[in-house]
């Protein structure tokens, strides 16, 4: 990225572009003109427009944050949570990704051109320019605060709040064309779903949804750099220093190595003070264990694409099933008390009336 020019846009960000390459933010040439023309005209037209703005939110990310906002608020009440709060919080976790996902793609424009599955989104195919791309995300932003603040609580409004920054401002903007460790450093944005699950369920920050946070944390680095191996030549391309492309195949496999090996036993954490009982635990382990097996077929492979993109997949699975496994434990453990280790309470004169302190 040394010999990439960096255009300045009107609303302040910044884009690097690559050399020689059209500025992304003129939407001026006849193939733009024509597709956001055809996304205008007819039902054909509205159906392309509603499809894109499905597009912009990136549903299939989003079902796996909704799991994990989800299973939290079942732990935290040992029980399903009320019926209000559980479709306000899933609506506004909707809400508050697909904004955050419209914003990066407005921020990534200029290198999703030149990348194979990407170069056919809204904007690099020129059916939407980027200035209502960026207005819509920052829409769904506000309205996801809203939703959050109004309708369940001011701390899970703050914590949604926080991982659109995050995600926008320290992966997307900072560190995913900067550094090997973007996705580490970055990737702890789709981390505070759990956060904000328990948050909404409680009002409370607590030692065990830290520990989910510390989960998706852990488990972020192999799951993208999975993908990372598989797309290597796409991420070259544009200029983006992904794992494989600065460190090397064997040392990003290597990494991988390291943090499942964290994660197993962080998964079995909340498990030793009660904080998740051992139907969890035992499901916990054995998940754990698969996703292991994976990563270590993949190092033992000689050729390492088909066992990197079977890890993907298979990565997306765990950490959906790992999520399920402590609802389900939440479940069977209905109406026992929630193990203490309170971090921090959004209103503690009412949670101590609560109390009958």
């Amino acid at each position: 990225m040394s010999d990439a020019s960096v255009t300045l846009i009107p609303d302040g960000f910044a884009a690097p572009r690559l050399p020689g390459a059209a500025d992304p933010a003129d939407m001026t040439t006849g193939t733009q003109r024509a597709g956001m023309a055809a996304a205008q005209s007819g039902a054909a037209g509205v159906r392309q427009l509603l499809r894109d703005y499905v597009t912009l939110t990136k549903p299939r990310i989003i079902s796996l944050l909704l799991v994990t906002t989800w299973a939290p608020m079942v732990i935290a009440t040992r029980g399903w949570p009320n019926g209000w709060t559980l479709l306000w919080t899933m609506l506004g976790g909707y809400l508050m990704a697909g904004g955050a996902n419209a914003i990066n793609m407005f921020m990534d424009r200029d290198i999703d051109a030149h990348m194979p599955r990407t170069k056919l989104r809204p904007i690099p195919s020129g059916r939407m320019s980027p200035g209502h791309v960026l207005a819509f995300g920052i829409t769904l932003g506000v309205a996801a605060f809203a939703v959050y603040a109004l309708l369940v609580n001011l701390l899970s409004a703050v914590l949604a709040a926080a991982g659109l920054l995050y995600y926008v401002f320290i992966y997307t903007r900072w560190l995913k064309r900067t550094s090997p460790q973007n996705i580490v450093i970055g990737g702890a944005a789709g981390a505070f779903p759990p956060l904000v699950g328990w948050a909404a369920a409680t009002g409370e920050i607590s030692l065990t949804s830290v520990y989910l946070f510390m989960i998706v944390f852990f488990w972020t680095p192999p799951h993208f750099w999975a993908l990372a191996l598989v797309k290597q030549k796409d991420y070259g391309r544009v200029g983006v220093p992904m794992a494989p492309n600065v460190w090397g195949e064997r040392e990003t496999m290597r990494q991988m190595l390291i943090y499942t090996l964290i994660l197993v036993p962080l998964t079995l954490g909340p498990v030793t003070y009660g904080g998740l009982g051992p139907v969890y635990g035992v499901l916990a382990l054995g998940l754990g264990l698969w996703f292991l097996r994976d990563v270590v077929v993949l190092m033992r492979a000689a050729s390492f694409v088909q066992p990197a993109w079977k890890l993907y997949r298979n990565s997306l699975l765990y950490l959906a099933l790992l999520f399920a496994a402590m609802a389900v434990d939440g479940l069977v453990a209905r109406g026992a008390e929630v193990s203490p280790g309170v971090i921090f309470v959004q209103d503690p004169v009412a949670s101590a009336s609560a109390a009958g302190l």
